[in-house]
């Protein structure tokens, strides 16, 4: 049973002491007041980790520990519920094929699903160990899985659904991104980089350090300014150049953060942080090498993932609250 509290205000704090850069545009007064404005409290509390949303068919894909749970959007109601995924983390859409993707890190596979019916279809085993982030490249149509213990990541034909390569990284890997363009970019945990892979060829082509920030996390991508985003656990967001892996502004932001989302529309940032009593960061991009922090939106402690439905600017944030996993839903007044 699904229920929901009614508006919770929620206090916005001011950006000017948390600035780190000088900015020289304004960033729109609407940024600000982004407030808590509901809850989904979805039963007794699970291990999670990456939420998703299939823009398509407005469902938000939760990570649940040994199942998938699928809930309509914007009602919050569960429509399915994705069996045997044991030690699940991610979740990828291929919607060109019509299918869904979850990287199992307890069972090293990756179970394969229909969009429509979210039933299931298949299970690919992989060489790798522990997938943990997933992602799916549609020009190739390849799946890639990144992989925690054996620091590689899986290549997946997401036609054929077979395994058709490994590539070795430099570390722990995290989570990935597309310039849409050929290269994929991710974090590297255990000794802070970004390494970039190249999809036709399948290899590691560059490998950047990230100096200064500690075990980087969540990763977003700005295509058009070429800007990547990692989120850092000693409370920054690095900001790199994608072209030349040149870091080119450092942002503070919260405790504990573990996912980064880009709002091309709006020229903004978020980061969630479940450290501390929890906040999402709210950061405009001033230009492609300046960033002003907006707001501190207090969500609650544990919520560390989310997903964000660009067409409502409306934010999930899976976590526990009262003894029960609950979704917080945050968007605009």
């Amino acid at each position: 049973m699904i229920t929901k509290t009614a508006l919770v205000a929620v206090t916005i704090f001011s950006s000017a002491a948390a600035l780190t850069l000088n900015s020289a545009i304004a960033a729109p007064a609407g940024l600000s007041s982004y407030v808590l404005q509901q809850q989904f409290s979805l039963g007794a509390p699970t291990k999670w980790d990456y939420a998703d949303i299939d823009s398509v068919r407005h469902r938000l894909y939760l990570s649940r520990g040994d199942h998938v749970q699928v809930l309509d959007l914007p009602s919050g109601q569960q429509v399915a519920n994705i069996a045997n995924t044991k030690g699940v983390h991610g979740i990828a859409f291929a919607q060109d094929l019509k299918l869904g993707f979850t990287s199992n890190g307890a069972s090293n596979s990756v179970t394969v699903f229909d969009l429509d019916t979210m039933q299931t279809k298949a299970e690919i085993k992989l060489s790798g160990i522990n997938p943990d982030a997933i992602f799916y490249e549609p020009a190739s149509h390849k799946l890639f899985t990144f992989n925690g213990k054996s620091k590689d990541v899986s290549v997946i034909d997401a036609i054929k659904l077979t395994e058709i390569a490994s590539i070795k990284v430099t570390g722990k890997p995290e989570f990935a991104v597309s310039d849409g363009a050929g290269k994929i970019y991710l974090n590297i945990e255990d000794n802070a980089g970004i390494n970039v892979i190249d999809v036709a060829s399948n290899t590691l082509v560059s490998k950047w350090p990230l100096s200064g920030c500690e075990e980087p996390t969540g990763m977003a991508i700005d295509t058009v300014n070429a800007r990547l985003f990692s989120t850092c656990q000693n409370k920054i967001m690095a900001v790199t150049d994608a072209k030349t892996g040149k870091r080119v502004a450092d942002v503070a932001i919260g405790e504990h953060p573990d996912a980064a989302i880009f709002d091309a529309e709006t020229a903004t940032i978020f980061t969630s942080n479940g450290g501390g009593t929890g906040t999402l960061t709210v950061i405009h991009q001033d230009d492609a090498n300046h960033y002003s922090v907006v707001a501190n939106v207090p969500t609650n402690k544990g919520a560390r993932t989310m997903a964000m439905d660009h067409s409502s600017n409306t934010i999930y944030l899976p976590t526990i609250m009262n003894n029960m996993f609950t979704v917080l839903v945050v968007s605009k007044k």
